[in-house]
């Protein structure tokens, strides 16, 4: 009769998570992240074409893989001053902080060749004057201040 015993204090066990009634874990709220590029005038295609060659592409593989729920890239339409320009903005919106963390893996994944992709990625810094990324709250504009 002991072995009785010992398959039901092991039957007892594995169904105790399941019958406590706990609650799955709640999705990762989305984290979303900006990133705002000035390119150096006369230099705004060929920035483009490796920007689209490196960084579209790693962003629509996060997102086939399910790291990125959306982004949009936008443009200015019209200029401003010099201090304030800017050429692209990028708007990534990750599911959770740790869908940002996966950079690195999916662009080894997609350009084996290292060597042609540093070298073009630092073309596009030196066509860069200026850049950040900066992680982006909405806000609920009717809320009561903090």
């Amino acid at each position: 009769m002991p072995s009785i015993r010992v398959a039901a204090i092991l039957v007892s066990i594995l169904a105790a998570p399941a019958a406590s009634g706990a609650a799955p874990a709640a999705p990762a709220k989305p984290y979303q992240v900006e990133w705002v590029y000035r390119v150096r005038y006369g230099f705004q295609d060929e920035w483009w074409r490796i920007f689209q060659k490196y960084q579209i592409a790693a962003l629509d593989e996060e997102q086939r893989r399910g790291y990125v729920q959306h982004y949009e890239v936008v443009r200015p339409g019209l200029h401003t001053s010099e201090d304030a320009r800017w050429d692209y903005r990028i708007v990534i919106t990750y599911n959770g902080y740790d869908g940002s963390t996966h950079e690195s893996e999916v662009e080894r994944a997609l350009f084996p060749d290292t060597v042609t992709l540093k070298r073009e990625e630092n073309r596009r810094w030196e066509l860069t004057a200026n850049h950040w990324d900066l992680p982006i709250h909405a806000i609920d504009p009717h809320a009561p201040p903090e």
